[in-house]
């Protein structure tokens, strides 16, 4: 058989590149660059004062169980009324939602920023303002694709991602040092003041819509919604996956639950406590900034789903040297990498639009983000338990090699289904 110049056989033709979203054509999105800019600001605030309770509580109790136990009541309040609370984005529209969800948030955090509020108090305070981010997450996360289409919402997403990253990596490594200066009571302060500006950003640049499901038509109970959006999520083994991928995050994030312990190991002067905290603490989010740049921005759409199960082995795999208690150089260097690899969330992400209604998407959004919320709360409450007896560097290590035994298979069950996927997005990329 003649062969072209190219060397190819005639007939035999290459696939059309896929077309890959350039952050400029998404961030000339306003009504993006609104969500953007408002989750940007307010998770820097949350950032801040989840650095200041975490160092505020280690202070009183030297224990590393309370000090995981706070922590860990910013991600398990959705276990309880997570699913419910998210239906609230498919009955009602999602931009009031997201107000509601802000100017209450900002009015409890600002009590907890009141001096000499007691212990049982922030608990509480605690657990409503990360029960009210459920409905919150649950709305921005349905409305983005109707924002962005194709492999501009793999774009966006990665773009939320990595400010969400940088957030959090701002958040807690400057954190020490502010918290040093204005003291914990006062970032708090700042925190609410965060929601705030939030809300005013979203008056101002998201449009009104309708609710998903009109007022004139026959509602479903929202235990109904529930249950029909767990079926959805549940009953497709393609999406059953994509969830378990998701909340792998629960071993991979635990050391951010107990680095003020892990710090205390690290160093004995308490001066630098707060500090050593904050760099372990944005570690992670660093690792994740660059990993998602990458993987966004070098990486085919295709390619993105096909090496989600090498990158989420990537996010468990490095923590298992901890178990060697090497110094905080080296410490910084592998939670960075297991940063790195948790960049195949966008993979994920990306997959579980392509398969879920839109008029659906906010419900099952909320049931995947409390799902993920309570396995990172789950995660790094029995890791806070276990470093009482087994010591910080320990208790990382066994959580980064369980991850990774779940990660392997995650991946096997992932190869068999990702077939229809990959052209679904391939096909999109390209139209």
């Amino acid at each position: 058989m003649a062969a072209t110049k190219s060397g190819r056989p005639p007939g035999r033709h290459r696939r059309p590149a896929e077309r890959q979203a350039t952050y400029g054509e998404v961030i000339a999105i306003g009504e993006f660059r609104a969500l953007w800019i408002g989750q940007g600001l307010s998770l820097l605030g949350d950032q801040l004062s989840r650095v200041a309770l975490s160092v505020l509580v280690f202070e009183r109790t030297d224990s590393p169980l309370a000090t995981a136990s706070v922590y860990a009541l910013t991600y398990l309040p959705p276990i309880i009324g997570g699913p419910l609370l998210a239906g609230l984005a498919d009955r009602h529209a999602r931009r009031r939602i997201m107000l509601v969800c802000d100017v209450l948030r900002a009015l409890l955090v600002a009590l907890m920023a009141i001096p000499g509020t007691s212990f049982a108090m922030l608990c509480v305070l605690v657990f409503c303002v990360v029960l009210l981010s459920a409905p919150f997450s649950a709305a921005r996360a349905a409305l983005l694709p109707e924002l962005l289409t194709g492999d501009r919402y793999v774009a966006g997403s990665a773009l939320q991602n990595m400010t969400n990253q940088g957030a959090q990596m701002l958040g807690f490594a400057a954190g020490g040092f502010l918290i040093m200066g204005m003291g914990p009571y006062r970032a708090l302060a700042l925190d609410a003041a965060t929601y705030l500006a939030s809300a005013l950003i979203i008056v101002s640049g998201v449009r009104r819509r309708p609710a998903p499901i009109s007022a004139d038509e026959n509602r479903p109970s929202m235990w109904t919604m529930t249950r029909a959006g767990a079926r959805l999520v549940f009953g497709d083994p393609r999406l059953r996956t994509l969830v378990l991928f998701a909340w792998l995050c629960g071993f991979y994030v635990l050391p951010e639950g107990i680095a003020a312990p892990y710090a205390g190991e690290l160093t004995r002067n308490p001066q630098q406590l707060s500090l050593v905290t904050g760099l372990l603490m944005g570690a992670m989010p660093t690792g994740t900034v660059v990993g998602a740049f990458l993987f966004s921005r070098y990486v085919s759409p295709s390619n993105r789903l096909r090496s989600m199960g090498w990158m989420a082995m990537l996010t468990c795999a490095p923590l298992i040297l901890c178990a060697a208690r090497p110094p905080l150089p080296v410490v910084l260097l592998l939670w960075f990498a297991s940063g790195l690899g948790g960049a195949y969330q966008l993979a994920a992400n990306a997959a579980f639009v392509q398969c879920v209604p839109a008029e659906r998407r906010g419900q099952a959004f909320g049931l995947v983000q409390s799902g993920l919320l309570a396995s990172q709360g789950v995660g790094i409450l029995v890791g806070g338990a276990a470093a009482d007896h087994l010591g910080p560097e320990m208790v990382v290590a066994l959580a980064g090699a369980t991850g990774l035994a779940v990660a392997v298979a995650l991946a096997v069950l992932w190869r068999g289904s990702r077939k229809e996927i990959i052209e679904r997005v391939r096909a999109e990329a390209n139209s």
